[in-house]
């Protein structure tokens, strides 16, 4: 897939720009080349079943490109992935970026029907998968023309399809023109208000935050990095591994979320940073028998803006002794395009300043600035000035839906479909989404701000806000609580709470208690999925 790729015939737009990357390399499939160059044997992938130096994995992803390349793969064919955090999939990702193929992660929990309309919306050629999961979709393979292969994929065994074709692949580096601005992987929305889309987006896109990160010092090489949430999510593989490669560092691949197992791979394998919901920190805080020197190397910890309540972060500073930064970031970004470091004061819906290589903007329905302090839709664009002006490329659209990607670019913008502000130091805060705004009355209410005030309640573990068609009202506010271990359903008590909080439009006028919430595989409440007493799916 060189540069005549008709992007309008996917749906999509072509690059605006074709910036260089600072520094090098400026395709991922030479993403190894500059530690094998210098330290071939330094420890680069750390997993389950496997730990490979640069030279091993650079071996490895030439065998994962080899055996994709005899299943007919070429440039521009989709190959989907569904495996756990391990060594393999990290493999699996370099091997297709090495053909130029397009990478398409699907996530593992996706119930079969989820899984085929992925497949089918991306058309992909081949998918790997663990065995278990292949017979599920049989019922599927008649909707799945363009589906040729899908190969069993164990980490564990290794007799399996896939461990047999690399095995039996070619050695050596594919010679393959790799255009960087091309397609190289499509990253599927978490689908929190219908059916996902697929972003899609260019290997330049999936190297800049780690080119950024080099050249800023951000990461020094014997960080080691670790990835606790699903590598199936594009910006997954995009912070952790190659960030890690580009910094000459080490990503472990972590395979557990629970508290004790997280515990056991940050102290057996001295992880310096991961990302991870506010659920996985909040279970750390609290789990009886995790000690602080259980996290001692862990010295960046990180969660997503929106959603992290601002108490989370002084407990876990008092226990364990480290500042947790909060990033903003999308999957059409790609990742994060804001950051608070850990050591910034916790504010209501703070999420930081913009990233070196971006610009963030306020802007209103007709694309117009908004002053400081006013709320509009947050948008993204390249950095204007300083070393990486120019450097950002937004994704180029969402595949096969050019409405769509028309509608998430224009202007020069991407745009969000976030609610936010900026003050007048520059610092970004979250108001919410713009589709899950509450028109209550004529007054906007902004589900985000009713959720943090809830969520510093006694006795609230968890909390989501949504609206409800109401007959007079419009929109009415409804709240879903999770009640902490021990605590009493005191509606009462959470409503005074809250009255003293917020304006009166504001307060819920329903509080729905629940076990838990539904929730995507980056741990971000679906609300789609919100159900009242009595309602369908209730």
């Amino acid at each position: 897939m060189g540069a005549g790729f008709d992007y309008a015939a996917h749906g999509l737009l072509p690059p605006p720009a074709r910036p260089r990357l600072p520094g090098a390399p400026q395709t991922v499939a030479e993403v190894l080349d500059p530690v094998l160059a210098e330290e071939p044997e330094r420890e680069a992938l750390v997993g389950r079943h496997g730990r490979l130096s640069y030279a091993g994995l650079d071996s490895a992803a030439d065998r994962a490109a080899g055996a994709l390349a005899a299943l007919g793969v070429g440039p521009g064919d989709r190959v989907a992935v569904s495996l756990p955090n391990d060594v393999g999939i990290v493999v699996a990702f370099l091997g297709c970026m090495r053909l130029g193929a397009v990478w398409v992660g699907v996530n593992r929990a996706l119930a079969p029907p989820e899984k085929a309309h992925v497949l089918r919306d991306c058309e992909a050629r081949v998918w790997l998968a663990e065995a278990a999961a292949l017979p599920a979709l049989a019922a599927e393979r008649e909707t799945l023309p363009a589906l040729r292969h899908a190969l069993a994929a164990d980490p564990a065994d290794p007799a399996s399809d896939w461990a047999r074709a690399c095995a039996e692949a070619s050695a050596g580096r594919p010679r393959v023109a790799i255009d960087p601005f091309a397609p190289a992987a499509i990253a599927y929305t978490s689908g929190t208000t219908g059916l996902p889309k697929g972003a899609v987006h260019s290997q330049h896109n999936l190297l800049l935050p780690g080119a950024v990160a080099r050249e800023t010092g951000s990461f020094a090489p014997d960080e080691r990095q670790g990835v606790l949430l699903p590598l199936t999510i594009l910006n997954l593989m995009v912070l952790v591994p190659l960030v890690a490669f580009q910094v000459g560092s080490a990503c472990v691949a972590m395979d557990r979320i629970d508290p004790l197992g997280v515990a056991a791979w940050v102290r057996e394998e001295c992880v310096a940073s991961f990302a991870a919901p506010p659920t996985v920190l909040l279970d750390l805080l609290t789990h009886p028998d995790l000690k602080p020197a259980d996290l001692a190397s862990l010295r960046r910890p990180e969660v997503g803006g929106a959603d992290c309540p601002d108490r989370l972060r002084t407990l876990y500073r008092e226990r364990f002794g480290a500042g947790v930064s909060i990033g903003y970031g999308l999957t059409e970004a790609p990742t994060a395009v804001a950051r608070a470091a850990g050591d910034d004061p916790p504010l209501p819906g703070l999420c930081g300043r913009a990233l070196p290589q971006v610009e963030l903007a306020i802007l209103d329905p007709e694309g117009r600035a908004l002053p400081p302090g006013e709320v509009g839709e947050i948008c993204v664009g390249p950095a204007s000035s300083g070393p990486f002006a120019g450097s950002y490329t937004p994704m180029l659209g969402y595949w096969r839906r050019p409405e769509a990607t028309a509608e998430a670019l224009r202007g020069g913008w991407l745009w969000t479909g976030d609610l936010g502000e900026l003050d007048r130091e520059g610092r970004l805060f979250i108001r919410g989404r713009r589709k899950e705004l509450i028109l209550r009355g004529g007054a906007n209410v902004y589900p985000a701000e009713v959720e943090r005030v809830l969520a510093t309640a006694p006795g609230v573990a968890a909390c989501a806000v949504a609206g409800r068609p109401d007959p007079r009202l419009g929109e009415r506010v409804v709240a879903w609580v999770v009640p902490a271990p021990g605590a009493a359903r005191d509606a009462e008590a959470l409503r005074t709470h809250l009255v003293a909080r917020l304006a009166r439009y504001k307060v819920p006028s329903e509080l729905v208690f629940v076990e838990t919430l539904p929730r995507n595989a980056m741990g971000k409440v679906t609300k789609h999925a919100l159900r009242l007493p009595g309602e369908e799916g209730a």
